[in-house]
């Protein structure tokens, strides 16, 4: 018999998702000179810079935080939401 909790998502501590976003001609390469300045902060747990072919003005920056991510001056035009992970899979 399957064990039931194998099929239940998993439940993980208080992670932080840190998602960034610019649009526009310069988007990838202020978004690529930000991801930079991500590596030496405290909690970083890794951070992936994204783009689409479906849109191809937007960049997007997914960083993983041990904990509320640290106050950064985002580049210009950028916004910025962080979300507190409550599961995964």
């Amino acid at each position: 018999m399957p064990d039931p909790a194998a099929t239940q998502p998993v439940q993980i501590g208080p992670t932080q998702i840190w998602y960034v976003e610019a649009r526009g001609k310069d988007a990838l390469s202020s978004l690529r000179a930000f991801l930079h300045t991500l590596q030496d902060q405290p909690g970083l747990l890794g951070a992936d810079l994204l783009i689409s072919p479906a849109q191809p003005d937007l960049a997007l920056i997914a960083s993983r935080w041990s904990a509320v991510p640290p106050e950064m001056t985002l580049p210009s035009g950028a916004r910025g939401w962080v979300f507190e992970v409550v599961a995964s899979c």
